[in-house]
């Protein structure tokens, strides 16, 4: 009887936990079986195993091998641990120096010739590693760039299983092969190109709310016909966001590992991300889903970010609906039956809707051909829990020709995204200071009762809120996003910390858009 060990790291959302993995060689009938809950893909692993340590030159043991992967009532899932099972199976044999090998994590998918493919959430697994007093790693060396974006870790990257049996004292040559490169699972990056807000003309009030959005991390509702700039605006917002701290940058970093769509080369995520979805997505695809334990959606990786749905009503309702839950804690908590993942989802939520399906229902509505009955399911398809939680309305309309002209005779553009990214970096700065101690980064995340605690007994102050509470045109929900709002007007204008919130400005952008839906 033989038995190999060595370590390897199952996430569960952006956890990691670290496992051990177990190969016990017994004189029997050859067989190999694979216990510790592996969902599909782990269980394909014992052919890729077997393939592997053949095309490395290496004897497979003909005995029977069970590999346990401890603790066995952790789900594991992916191809990540096959590196780690022909380690400890080749420990077992007696081809590898098992004390060499013991406290080392292994990660990696093998391909039949032996060579390391990268794998997904590799700076979780190691960050998990590290945290757990296990700083030795090795890792495909596509995901070398990644694994050392963690601090303490000591990362051994290797080309294929023979390079790892060498380096652990088994007497073969590692031959020179072709490296694998780093794959993105699940499509490629965004381009860093930042499109500038002075390429939008006229438009001011939602320009403001932009800003606004920006400044306080508030999620924006805009309501136009077709061809207003709408998608113009919404995709110049993450580039007024500031720059994401070392913390945040982490955490982003994190989740777009998991997902497979982050590009190493470019060390870790500095920029707050910016996700577009289709508006034929599906709810799946939105918050994160999959078989086994689920994988983050578009949501999570727009953590930090900028999530914006174009032609919103368009949307599945239910994938409108999911969004309800995040907009309200910031996180997604996925339920499966072989676990719960969690992955973060802070983001600016930004929808865009057209008045009525064909767009042109604006002014006296006369070139509209859609009927009343059209229009008024069209934009309830927004429904009123959601928009309680959408801190700006604004309705914008058709750029004049006179906005036009004046733009053309203008001595310049209007404001760049770096002018008004200034303002909004020190309204940032003023909400740090405000919300030291706290652990609330920006005016949309502060809850209800300290905003509310903050006025304190000038009642004059809220005298619009009661009036708007008392008609029933803003639920409690909404007068505490109007405090929000008005928060962050303040910290625009400079005048937060000695001054008071502005809550008739605030009001008045929270509920301009409330007559179009």
């Amino acid at each position: 009887m033989a038995l190999g060990r060595t370590l390897a790291v199952a996430l569960v959302g952006l956890s990691g936990h670290v496992v051990e993995v177990e190969a016990h060689l017994a004189p029997s009938l050859p067989a190999f079986s694979l216990v510790g809950l592996p969902d599909a893909a782990l269980g394909e692993a014992r052919d890729r195993v077997r393939a592997a340590v053949a095309s490395s030159g290496l004897a497979w043991p003909n005995r029977r091998i069970t590999v346990n992967l401890t603790p066995a009532t952790l789900p594991k899932s992916g191809s990540g641990f096959d590196l780690a099972i022909a380690v400890a199976t080749l420990a077992g044999a007696g081809l590898l120096d098992a004390s060499a090998v013991r406290g080392v994590v292994h990660l990696g998918e093998l391909g039949l010739d032996g060579r390391l493919r990268p794998v997904r959430g590799v700076l979780p697994a190691v960050a998990a590693a590290v945290a757990a007093g296990h700083p030795h790693v090795v890792v495909p060396a596509a995901n070398a760039r990644e694994a050392e974006l963690v601090p303490g870790a000591r990362v051994t990257a290797a080309h294929s299983l023979a390079e790892v049996a060498r380096r652990c004292g088994a007497d073969i040559e590692a031959p020179d092969v072709a490296p694998v490169g780093a794959v993105h699972l699940d499509g490629s990056m965004a381009s860093g190109v930042i499109a500038d807000l002075a390429d939008v003309v006229g438009q001011e009030d939602a320009r403001a709310a932009l800003e606004v959005a920006a400044a306080g991390a508030h999620h924006l509702l805009m309501v136009g016909p077709a061809g207003c700039g709408k998608t113009m605006l919404a995709a110049r917002l993450a580039g007024l966001l500031p720059d994401l701290t070392e913390p945040e940058a982490v955490e982003v970093t994190a989740v777009h590992s998991v997902a497979g769509t982050f590009d190493a080369d470019a060390g870790l995520m500095r920029r707050p991300p910016f996700e577009d979805p289709h508006h034929t997505a599906t709810p799946a695809s939105i918050v994160g889903g999959g078989s086994g334990v689920a994988r983050p959606g578009a949501a999570s990786r727009a953590h930090r970010g900028v999530l914006f749905l174009d032609e919103a009503p368009e949307f599945q309702n239910a994938v409108l609906q999911t969004l309800r839950q995040p907009l309200e804690h910031g996180e997604v908590v996925i339920h499966r039956a072989a676990g719960a993942a969690r992955y973060p989802a802070r983001f600016v939520l930004v929808l865009a809707a057209n008045p009525c399906p064909c767009g042109r229902h604006v002014g006296k509505g006369l070139d509209c051909t859609c009927t009343p009955d059209r229009r008024r399911r069209y934009l309830t398809k927004l429904s009123g829990p959601l928009l309680d939680r959408v801190d700006l309305q604004v309705e914008l309309h058709a750029v004049s020709r006179g906005a036009l002209a004046r733009s053309a005779h203008a001595a310049g553009p209007g404001e760049s995204t770096a002018t008004v990214a200034a303002r909004v970096r020190d309204a940032r700065h003023a909400q740090a200071d405000r919300l030291a101690g706290t652990p609330w980064r920006t005016n949309a995340e502060v809850p209800g009762r300290w905003l509310r605690d903050r006025l304190g007994p000038d009642r004059a102050l809220s005298a619009d809120l009661d009036r708007a509470l008392d008609r029933g045109t803003l639920s409690l929900r909404g007068v505490d996003r109007v405090l929000r709002v008005a928060w962050t007007l303040a910290d625009l204008a400079g005048r937060a910390a000695p001054g008071r919130p502005d809550v008739g400005q605030a009001l008045a952008l929270r509920t301009r858009g409330q007559g179009a839906p």
